[in-house]
């Protein structure tokens, strides 16, 4: 998948069908319209590209809210390279993007792209003050060659899959439910850093693991998952606790994997943290003993759980 930032740097050979978005997540929904692009591209022996903006356009009109992203950039572009799709197009966001009108914005990408499908649902705006509605970009269509695809939308089992039922479900700890609307387990991305070593201190070492503000995390707990060092691909099991540990009284929401069968020094690489399954809430215990007697107890139920996964050996 060849990704850009920058429209002026593209020279398209042959005809583009496109679609607009945020595809934070990358969900069951978001796949079922990105095989459909690619596979209609392919079939008209033209290219499928995906457009979004960085920052997230909120991030410059909305401060005040409070963004949580289900995946960074960078994990969108990996996710729908795996779907297929042969051009992603990052364009940066900022305020005299969103002054430009809907046929400024189409114009733009008309000079760029040989532009012969637009995929779209049927709430879809785009630009100045979101004029750009389905019958606008259908008219300005007529004027600039391109045609509108109007997307029905998908449901899984009845129900409208949606980024925002998504963080609803790790609001409040199910993670084991997740993947049903993800399509995989949820997990975050991050550097391996520097702690306070206490888990080194009370015989269980942890891999304190730094993720960016605005990155979605579930609710504190303790949670069973696999951690990947993403440098060398190995993976393995880990209990992992994220929140405050109020036992030492720190104030700084911290994740922090004890990973199974591990002793090396990974400060600075970076890792993928999988969310499996929440053993329990965050608590407070009265002491260091108390505490480390429940770490080796949660360590061994997710083992246990993990074990329980691994499919029947044969042969």
């Amino acid at each position: 998948m060849h990704l850009v930032s920058e429209l002026h740097t593209l020279t398209p050979q042959q005809p583009t069908l496109l679609t607009i978005g945020k595809f934070d997540g990358v969900h069951r929904a978001h796949q079922h319209l990105i095989r459909s692009l690619v596979a209609r591209a392919r079939e008209l022996g033209a290219q499928s590209a995906v457009l979004t903006f960085d920052p997230h356009p909120d991030e410059v009109l909305r401060p005040e809210r409070q963004l949580r992203y289900l995946t960074t950039i960078n994990e969108r572009a990996a996710l729908l390279g795996e779907l297929g799709v042969d051009l992603m197009i990052v364009l940066p966001f900022d305020r005299p993007t969103s002054q430009l009108s809907a046929e400024q914005f189409m114009a733009l990408l008309c000079d760029h792209l040989q532009l012969h499908e637009l995929w779209v649902g049927p709430d879809f705006r785009l630009g100045y003050k979101a004029q750009g509605t389905v019958p606008v970009l259908q008219a300005i269509g007529a004027r600039l060659g391109y045609q509108v695809h109007l997307i029905e939308q998908w449901t899984l089992d009845g129900e409208i899959v949606s980024s925002t039922a998504i963080r609803a479900l790790l609001d409040v700890g199910r993670v084991a439910d997740v993947p049903h609307y993800l399509g995989r387990p949820f997990s975050v991305q991050g550097a391996v850093v520097g702690g306070d070593q206490r888990g080194r201190t009370i015989g269980v070492p942890t891999a304190n693991v730094a993720v960016g503000p605005n990155h979605m995390l579930p609710t504190d707990g303790v949670y069973v998952c696999r951690v990947r060092l993403l440098d060398d691909r190995r993976t393995f099991g880990a209990v992992t606790n994220l929140g405050v540990r109020p036992t030492f009284g720190v104030l700084g929401r911290t994740l922090e994997a004890h990973i199974f069968a591990f002793n090396e020094d990974i400060y600075g690489r970076a890792v993928r943290v999988t969310f499996l399954e929440r053993l329990r809430g965050e608590q407070k215990f009265s002491g260091i003993e108390a505490l480390v007697a429940q770490i080796r107890q949660d360590a061994a139920q997710a083992q246990a759980w993990l074990a329980a996964q691994q499919p029947p050996m044969h042969g």
